[in-house]
């Protein structure tokens, strides 16, 4: 098994590298999807979430009403350090399962773990490779108010809060441009699969 981390910064491109890997044969995890998973109706995460901020928290359809948390732990840093302390493990036993499924069911495989926080939360180690997508910040940030609806000020926030390019590239093995056409990201990602499989030959 080959164990891949992707990451990058907000609106670098990540998930058109994930999904182009997925369709040349790879298994994809999500990382913020196992975050949605970790608190999900009536998981153990969901329930130590409202016994830390309250069960008023809880929305009508069973679920977490995360508008309502991240008001509470916006711009907050002790109430989102008690966040992360309950989310993260979870995410981490999820990973851990789904790595353990597919050990028994594809020794072979190639995962790719996206993963968009690894610098800032320190999760460097025990990777086989870890790509970066990476495009400048004044490209990311376009793309944010353009595609996502965020203003100016909103889009340069969230990147200012993330770690910066290059304390990812520090860390990167292999770094993708996603600045360019969607063509030439892609061919950049088909050639990385062809060196990922040609290294499990």
């Amino acid at each position: 098994m080959q164990l891949i981390a992707l990451t990058g910064g907000i609106a670098s491109g990540k998930s058109t590298i994930g999904r182009r890997l997925a369709e040349l044969g790879a298994y994809r995890i999500d990382a913020d999807a196992l975050a949605r998973d970790a608190v999900a109706p009536g998981s153990p995460g969901l329930e130590r979430v409202l016994q830390r901020f309250g069960r008023e928290l809880l929305a009508t359809d069973g679920g977490l009403d995360r508008t309502a948390l991240g008001g509470r732990v916006f711009g907050d840093a002790a109430a989102l350090a008690d966040l992360n302390a309950i989310v993260h493990p979870e995410v981490r036993r999820l990973f851990e399962e789904r790595l353990a499924e597919l050990r028994g069911s594809d020794p072979d495989a190639v995962v790719v773990y996206e993963l968009p926080l690894l610098v800032e939360t320190g999760a460097t180690a025990g990777w086989d490779l870890i790509v970066v997508a990476d495009a400048p910040v004044e490209q990311r940030v376009a793309r944010m108010v353009e595609l996502r609806g965020m203003s100016e000020r909103e889009a340069r926030d969230r990147v200012a809060r993330q770690a910066s390019d290059a304390e990812r590239r520090a860390v990167a093995d292999v770094v993708i441009d996603t600045s360019g056409t969607e063509a030439e990201t892609l061919a950049q990602v088909d050639a990385l699969w062809t060196r990922l499989i040609g290294s499990a030959g």
